[in-house]
């Protein structure tokens, strides 16, 4: 999704995909991944090395508490493409949880794919759920 400034920002992944939908995505998505690079807003990122000792940075292919020694590859595609997910809830600004694919949307320019579309269901205060009437 793009902040309020303009800035593409990583805010999860989406998952869902039975293996034989994830072979069409191969073919579906080569295309994207030509010159992928080319112009893309993370660009530097991925050519990025960055130290030893440096602090893990949340974006696609990093490492989290639930990937440590995992292939996280990432293969970056054009961000030409807008896909609707179902998610549970947002978490700062990313989905708290693996968010599930719905749909393409050849309807929508990325550039459209704002946080302020995103329904933000207000947290339940503990307080008022565990109320003993004291």
């Amino acid at each position: 999704l793009y902040d309020d400034r303009g800035n593409f920002e990583h805010v999860g992944v989406c998952a869902s995909f039975t293996d034989a939908k994830r072979k069409e995505l191969v073919t579906f998505l080569a295309p994207y991944r030509e010159n992928a690079l080319d112009g893309h807003p993370w660009r530097g990122w991925a050519e990025a090395q960055p130290p030893a000792d440096a602090e893990p940075h949340r974006m696609p292919g990093g490492q989290s508490r639930w990937t440590q020694g995992k292939d996280l590859s990432w293969e970056p595609v054009r961000p030409e493409l807008v896909v609707e997910v179902a998610y549970d809830h947002m978490q700062g600004n990313r989905f708290r949880h693996t968010a599930q694919f719905r749909r393409w949307r050849d309807d929508k320019r990325p550039r459209d794919c704002t946080f302020d579309q995103l329904e933000v269901v207000p947290p339940h205060e503990l307080a008022a759920i565990f109320a003993t009437g004291h």
